[in-house]
């Protein structure tokens, strides 16, 4: 995306300034003011009053010691050195030696004409054009739907994403697709239990079976597909099985049996009794199924991606990865087990990439699927997990500093749990037993726009209590309603003026509301257009600190602010209301006010559009 010279002149304001004292400073070191090794640090920020001017320097404070002078005396000192500016009114010298900066109209309200100039992309900029980076986010077992904590992560990516694109990145949005490993085999055997089931076999379900009612919906379907083609006695399938924990127990009642052994037994047997061919049609069913339902799940929610990579896509990479480190000495054998000497680089304790049965584990994958992404020219590649794989964070940067990748090209994002309330009271939530809250279920309580919102709205590592009812709220404290109904009514009072002015020949100017734009004075109208300056920083500084909540507290800050504005000040004079011609001095100051309300409903829009929620027109 370009980024136009009104963007570049608003986005560096302040540099501008700064550049002015700059000069000063260079003036003031040449006739001995200042010592030439004196290096500038001070700071320029934006005044909180606009009694106080627009910007204010420390400038004088943090020189007058090196100058050996009084803050004040030095602070008359550099005024009289700043160079002429069309962008500086006035500057007066306030307290101990602060330097107050006033605006020229035409540099204070730059803002309203660069968000009339770049519309939507108003704020966007192409900073970063060079960098190119992977967001892989939500990456949830294809083994169920979705459930409220992945929602989070999906919202949270997404956003990500879309603020980095904002800014110039080159954005690849990834889906990492487990559709390898044990749990694929738990998957599969828990459907076809599900389909002898169907068939009319007596089956003792294992406890760390996939037990949720979708499983057995994938069973029925692929029994009106086959009938009892793959039908066999559940105890065929049960012999020589170790005992599930859940069935054999001690004197005290307690389980004593082995529930992995138990379920691996049973994998084992199901893939003899299928074969080949048959076990995949139960693995690929299941498999293709959840996949599309997440899909689905995901396109519904405003989430899309680049890449669906697939984790059986690797396989063949796995050995070379592990025979790379086994050669520069980073393997070793142990009880039977090959163990990856991860706390050579920090780790708390080395892994095993291969089991003593020659099974590879997951780790190893994750070192290929890292490797993998590094090797397709990645910059940075960010990682979006959920907080319970914090532990995966040293084994993984290890694993890429043994193989020569910088460690801090990979950024991980930890995304904390989520918890329904409904009031005062907690919704129960448990996937153990497949009765769990899906991300489907939120959606339709309380909609996507409240649902992506709430997710972001606090930083990653923060637990969410999010409360279904005022999620649901109109009313000032649900942020994402109060937000919206800024922006409907800006359309609001828009359309007012069309039709009311329809009738004395009047409509939205805004020509005249920037010839008249000095007529916002009032200190409120200050703050919005300070405000709405702030919004590119804001964006940069949301992106590159992968932060959303930084936009949603903007967003919030600036519908409060409009909203207190349009409750305490006409937009449109009584005369149009009452369906006549309002008088020269109402119709100017009402041009300049529609003119800055547009210019906040488009910001408006532009952050929710970057948040994945709509702007609604009405509400």
């Amino acid at each position: 995306m370009s980024q136009t010279p009104a963007n570049e002149s608003l986005d560096t304001q302040i540099d501008k300034l700064t550049a002015l004292f700059d000069e000063a400073v260079a003036t003031l070191q040449a006739d001995g003011t200042l010592p030439a090794e004196w290096q500038n640090k001070s700071q320029l920020i934006r005044s909180k009053s606009p009694e106080h001017g627009d910007f204010a320097s420390n400038i004088a404070l943090t020189a007058a010691k090196p100058a050996k002078m009084n803050p004040r005396q030095l602070a008359e000192k550099i005024v009289a050195t700043l160079p002429e500016s069309g962008d500086i009114a006035k500057t007066e010298i306030a307290g101990a030696g602060f330097i107050n900066i006033f605006l020229a109209s035409d540099a204070k309200f730059a803002v309203l004409d660069a968000i009339f100039e770049q519309g939507d992309i108003f704020g966007t900029s192409n900073k970063f054009v060079d960098q190119k980076v992977q967001v892989e986010f939500v990456s949830a077992n294809p083994t169920s739907s979705l459930h409220v904590g992945h929602g989070r992560g999906a919202a949270f990516g997404m956003s990500v994403a879309n603020l980095l694109e904002a800014v110039g990145y080159d954005v690849t949005r990834e889906y990492y697709v487990n559709d390898a490993g044990r749990q694929m085999d738990i998957l599969a055997t828990s459907t076809y239990l599900r389909y002898l089931q169907v068939c009319g076999e007596t089956v003792t379900f294992p406890v760390n079976g996939y037990q949720g009612d979708y499983v057995t919906d994938i069973a029925t379907m692929l029994h009106t597909q086959h009938g009892d083609t793959y039908r066999h006695a559940f105890a065929e399938l049960a012999k020589g099985v170790p005992a599930d924990a859940t069935f054999e127990t001690d004197e005290l009642g307690e389980g004593t049996g082995d529930k992995e052994a138990h379920i691996d037994g049973l994998i084992a047997n199901a893939k003899r009794l299928l074969g080949a061919e048959g076990y995949a049609i139960f693995l690929n069913a299941a498999l293709s199924s959840i996949l599309a339902d997440i899909k689905e799940d995901l396109n519904e929610f405003g989430v899309r991606f680049e890449e669906w990579f697939s984790e059986k896509s690797i396989q063949a990479d796995i050995g070379p990865v592990l025979s790379e480190l086994d050669a520069k000495g980073y393997l070793y054998e142990k009880d039977g087990n090959v163990w990856f000497r991860s706390t050579d680089f920090g780790d708390e304790k080395d892994r095993v990439v291969k089991r003593a049965n020659g099974q590879t584990t997951y780790f190893a994958s994750d070192i290929a699927y890292h490797k993998n992404k590094f090797d397709r020219g990645f910059d940075t590649v960010i990682n979006v997990w959920g907080a319970d794989h914090h532990g995966y964070i040293a084994r993984v940067k290890a694993a890429l500093q043994a193989l020569g990748i910088d460690p801090e090209r990979l950024e991980v994002i930890l995304v904390q749990f989520v918890a329904l309330w409904r009031g005062e009271e907690k919704v129960q939530m448990s996937s153990r037993s497949g009765q769990f809250v899906t991300l489907q279920e939120l959606r339709e309580e309380v909609g996507n726009d409240a649902a992506r919102f709430y997710y972001v709205a606090r930083r990653p590592e923060v637990h969410i209590d999010f409360d279904l009812e005022l999620a649901k709220s109109q009313s000032k404290d649900n942020a994402v309603y109060y937000i919206q109904y800024a922006h409907a009514r800006i359309c609001s009072v828009l359309n007012k003026v069309e039709t009311l002015g329809e009738q004395v020949g009047l409509s939205v100017d805004d020509t005249l509301g920037k010839q008249h734009e000095t007529l916002l004075s009032e200190e409120v109208e200050g703050e919005l257009v300070k405000l709405l300056s702030a919004y590119p920083t804001t964006l940069e500084r949301a992106a590159t600190g992968y932060d959303p909540h930084v936009l949603t507290n903007y967003l919030k800050d600036l519908a409060s602010l409009f909203h207190g504005w349009y409750n305490d000040h006409r937009i449109l004079p009584k005369a149009l209301l009452e369906g006549g011609m309002p008088s020269g001095d109402e119709l100017n100051l009402m041009q300049a006010r529609l003119r800055l309300s547009k210019a906040v409903q488009t910001v408006i829009a532009g952050g929710l559009n970057l948040l994945g929620l709509s702007a609604p027109s009405a509400m």
